[in-house]
């Protein structure tokens, strides 16, 4: 009771929610008493003191596998009015802001899309730029509610971090760029070559384990940054420039002359990019999750942001469903049974979406390729709404 006390008196809401996540557990801090004169203080602490605070109680959380989180992300999100929503510094197409300081991409609008079922406002949402090695940390300590930002679903990162990936939003994969005037035509002719990337991503360990099997000798130089990493490549400090595919073609646009470069035709990984949440908060995973396979069922269905009023006089059971016309779907979530129909009307269906941000009505005139319907020769499709 005391603790409960606490929290009302501090208005932190990521120490809340680190509390709450060991407020069941003796084995990491003795509760009650101390907790309390903890949340009493913890508002007139340093902003050093708070970030001192905010990670040791993450470092506890590794004690917390099951990660008994009583955090109500949900709850939090209506109180504060808006989703928090962590993003890259700026991915084109994905996440980027324009000149405005409006904030575009798939990723973006996944988050404007979640903004809008729940307050019906899309742009209820706080962008927070984040790089590689700061997201997993931002998303654990309660600075962002969700982690919309080109990240890949790995075992370790779902089991070992106290995360949930919930969906994928783009099956990509990792290649290579490389200038023109090197004279390569395929990943097999870069034994020996220097390669720039990210540090904190998944194309460290892909480098390795590719150049490694291939018995081929190489250079990796990482930096922060992707965009470090590109003025590197681009001022001749490697030969080579590896990212998932996607981001090759987003960031050789921005090069001071795109057309003397070329991405090699090879994949080496499988890269599944979804938005993450903390684990331990079901109705918040599940939101999410259901949110983005609500705009894949929404393309399926011939839903759009368009039509989609017209829609709702469907004679289709899947329809009526999906846009609350029968069913409960949306109290299922903890919202009403609009909430898809706000989403969709706010960023349209997945089609929509990709096709705005990567595809043909993009300046990165991405292909579908296996990011199509399951129905349409690719491998996307949402389990049954209903």
């Amino acid at each position: 009771m005391r603790v409960r006390q606490a929290f009302g008196r501090c208005n932190d809401g990521k120490l809340r929610r680190l509390v709450r996540l060991h407020a069941s557990s003796p084995n990491c801090i003795e509760m009650d008493a101390h907790h309390t004169r903890l949340m009493d203080n913890f508002c007139d602490m340093s902003t050093t003191m708070k970030w001192i605070v905010r990670a040791l109680l993450v470092a506890c959380a590794a004690w917390l596998p099951s990660a008994q989180a009583l955090a109500a992300t949900l709850d939090d999100v209506k109180a504060k009015g808006f989703v928090s929503c962590g993003v890259n510094h700026g991915l084109p197409g994905f996440s980027s802001s324009d000149e405005k300081g409006r904030w575009q991409g798939m990723d973006a609008d996944l988050c404007r899309g979640l903004a809008a079922a729940i307050f019906a406002d899309p742009d209820k949402v706080k962008f927070v730029p984040l790089t590689a090695k700061e997201r997993f940390t931002a998303l654990q300590s309660g600075e962002v509610d969700i982690l919309s930002r080109n990240t890949t679903w790995t075992m370790t990162r779902d089991t070992a971090l106290g995360l949930h990936f919930a969906g994928v939003t783009y099956y990509d994969g990792q290649g290579f760029m490389v200038h023109k005037k090197l004279g390569v035509g395929s990943v097999l002719e870069l034994s020996g070559a220097t390669i720039c990337t990210q540090a904190g991503t998944t194309t460290e360990m892909n480098v390795g384990d590719f150049f490694d099997t291939k018995n081929m000798p190489f250079k990796l130089l990482t930096f922060d940054k992707t965009e470090e990493s590109v003025q590197a490549y681009e001022a001749g400090q490697c030969n080579a420039f590896t990212a998932d595919a996607s981001q090759l073609y987003a960031f050789r646009l921005n090069l001071a002359e795109p057309d003397d470069h070329i991405v090699l035709p090879e994949i080496i990984s499988k890269e599944p990019l979804g938005p993450v949440v903390r684990q331990g908060d079901d109705q918040w995973f599940n939101l999410v999750k259901w949110t983005v396979f609500a705009l894949i069922e929404a393309e399926e269905l011939g839903i759009t942001s368009e039509n989609i009023d017209e829609k709702r006089t469907s004679e289709n059971p899947a329809v009526r469903r999906l846009l609350g016309v029968e069913g409960d779907l949306g109290r299922k979530l903890g919202l009403d049974n609009d909430w898809a129909v706000r989403l969709i009307k706010s960023v349209g269906n997945y089609s929509e979406m990709f096709d705005r941000n990567i595809g043909e009505g993009s300046p990165l005139n991405i292909a579908r390729g296996i990011n199509k319907l399951w129905s349409d020769g690719g491998i996307l499709y949402a389990p049954p709404l209903r």
